[in-house]
Formats: C-alpha cells, sequence, structure tokens
C-alpha cells in the first residue's frame, strides 16, 4: 500500500532561531512553531486552540531562516513527519517533528529589530527550500479557469 507523508503548516516563530552545523559543515535549525485553530465548538462559541511544532531545517534553508527570522515571525512550511526515539533514565520516549523542505517567509519585519536585517520589500515573501534532489515534483498549478474568485 502506498502512503504519502507530507505536512503544511503557517504559524509563528516561539523563539529566535539558533543556527549550528553538523561535524560535517551541514547547517541545522531546530524552531518552534505556534499554530492556530479556530473553530466553534459544542455551544457556537469562537474557540482557539494553538498547536505547538517542533520542525528542524537543513543547510542554506536553516541558514536563511537563521538570518532573517526571529520570535514571533510569521512563516509557511513544508516537509514530511519524522517520529524520533530515544531512552532516556530506562523509560521509551519519542517525539513527532517536522523535517522542514521549503520554507516561505510571511510579512514583513515588525519594526526593524530582531536578530536579522531588515528585507526589503521584494523579499518579505521570499521562498527557500532544499536542494531539488530532495523535493518531491512539483505538479502544474491550476489554470486560470480553476480559481474559484
Amino acid at each position: 500500500m502506498a502512503s504519502f507523508n507530507r505536512v503544511i503548516l503557517v504559524g509563528n516563530l516561539t523563539r529566535d532561531i539558533e543556527l549550528r552545523y553538523t561535524p560535517g559543515g551541514t547547517a541545522v535549525t531546530e524552531l518552534g512553531m505556534a499554530v492556530n485553530d479556530r473553530r466553534k465548538n459544542q455551544t457556537g462559541e469562537w474557540v482557539e486552540e494553538t498547536t505547538f511544532v517542533d520542525v528542524t531545517l537543513w543547510a542554506r534553508t536553516a541558514e536563511v531562516a537563521s538570518e532573517y527570522l526571529g520570535k514571533g515571525d510569521s512563516l509557511l512550511v513544508e516537509g514530511r513527519l519524522k517520529l524520533d526515539s530515544w531512552e532516556t533514565d530506562g523509560q521509551k520516549r519519542s517525539k513527532l517533528r517536522v523535517v522542514g523542505e521549503r520554507m516561505q517567509m510571511l510579512g514583513g519585519r515588525k519594526g526593524g529589530g530582531g536578530p536579522g536585517p531588515s528585507r526589503p520589500p521584494q523579499q518579505q515573501a521570499a521562498q527557500y527550500s532544499q536542494p531539488a534532489s530532495q523535493e518531491m515534483p512539483a505538479g502544474p498549478g491550476p489554470m486560470d479557469d480553476d480559481i474559484p474568485f
């Protein structure tokens, strides 16, 4: 049976990004995202639910994220789920995380502060991704007649 493992998240960073390098020199960063979902409860009231997700970015995508993004910034991440398992003090532990393969920065920098330099307007929604060998091939885009608005 075939399987499919793709995740697309839009949310905000929960902390500033710390860039590290593997012994082989590959950039890596682990960032936290808060993803909000709004829905009606049983009484008809709107309730906002926040899900916190750990995301790992590699190579140039990790470097770009650390240079231009900071706590509170919005971004879109596309990637795959990965289950990490380990043992601590004899207890088995596991954690589901996202391995980000593509990233798109959303919106502009607030107030010009933060860890990286302010971006010119044409770069505010720039997209960065892993090398093509690690990406799924993109299908054809929607035809103009298929757009519902």
